[in-house]
């Protein structure tokens, strides 16, 4: 009887000790699980930035005609500027080449958007409807929208472009900020004006524009007079600022450029850490610096 109740007793032992492995392996079951699926999610994110290394070049979108940001040598074909110099900084940092695509406010989204280009430094302004659509890092420099004249157009403030055309670039926000502005200043009355769904081919009210693929088109459409004015951010101007042209009094719209990604990707992480790094350790004031962009 003895033994009986000892057998009896190692049974249940046993039942026991079988029932708390069972438990065991299915909680470390669906912790695998989960680290299999957090894994999965995590490569999925960082899949562009692989993507770039195995490629061993970083793709980057610049202007080639805006000096102190983005410029290409017609002679050498080198590019310089500050947006230049983070593009290379980034690559660096991804242990990369880099490779430098001439881009335009009309061409940069789409570039972008088909994958020809991983990122875009291009004197990009940020604003809540494209923030929609792509991923902006922390601004790495803040500007104002500007209008540039030619002196003997006796062209002197915001009041005397109504009824001027305006020279803008294809795809830029620089026109509705020059209508708004107006308005403010109620030098139009604005009627008809919808910020959201503002198109610069079709305003015609108190003033008008017209669209070019770049900045030195519209630099010279100002000198033959086909437009009373050139109207963009005035960092940009100052490369078209001769001696026979002047601004506006005004300035208006603060824009802040950001370095733009893909909506999510691996990239845009990297990228605002990347921005947020140079921001702290002064490597962003120090390109202000080299380029003459600090005011």
């Amino acid at each position: 009887r003895s033994i009986m109740k000892s057998l009896g007793k190692l049974r249940k032992i046993f039942a026991v000790g079988v029932t708390v492995l069972m438990a065991v392996s299915l909680f470390a079951g669906c912790g695998d699980e989960k680290k299999s699926a957090d894994s999965g999610k995590s490569s999925n994110v960082a899949e562009d930035i692989a993507a770039i290394k195995k490629r061993g070049v970083l793709r980057v979108g610049v202007k080639n005609s805006t000096k102190g940001f983005g410029y290409q040598d017609p002679a050498t074909g080198k590019f310089t500027g500050l947006e230049v110099d983070l593009g290379e900084a980034l690559a660096k940092k991804l242990g990369v080449d880099v490779e430098y695509t001439p881009v335009t406010a009309a061409t940069r989204t789409a570039l972008l958007d088909s994958g020809d280009i991983d990122m875009v430094a291009a004197t990009f302004t940020i604003t809540p409807e494209r923030k929609k659509s792509w991923d902006f890092t922390t601004p790495y420099y803040t500007d104002h929208v500007g209008v540039l004249v030619e002196k003997a157009s006796n062209i002197n403030s915001l009041a005397d472009l109504k009824g001027k055309v305006v020279g803008v670039s294809s795809g830029s926000t620089s026109a509705k900020a020059l209508v708004e502005a107006m308005i403010k200043a109620k030098v139009i009355d604005g009627e008809g004006f919808d910020p959201k769904n503002f198109d610069a081919a079709t305003w015609t009210k108190g003033v008008s524009f017209k669209q070019y693929a770049d900045y030195p088109a519209i630099s010279t459409a100002l000198t033959s007079g086909e437009v009373s004015a050139f109207c963009v951010d005035k960092s940009i101007l100052a490369i078209y600022h001769t001696d026979d042209r002047t601004f506006i009094k005004e300035e208006f719209a603060p824009q802040d450029y950001g370095l733009a990604t893909k909506k999510g990707s691996g990239m845009s992480k990297y990228c605002e850490e990347a921005v947020q790094g140079w921001l702290k350790d002064g490597t962003i004031k120090k390109l202000m610096a080299k380029y003459k962009l600090d005011k």
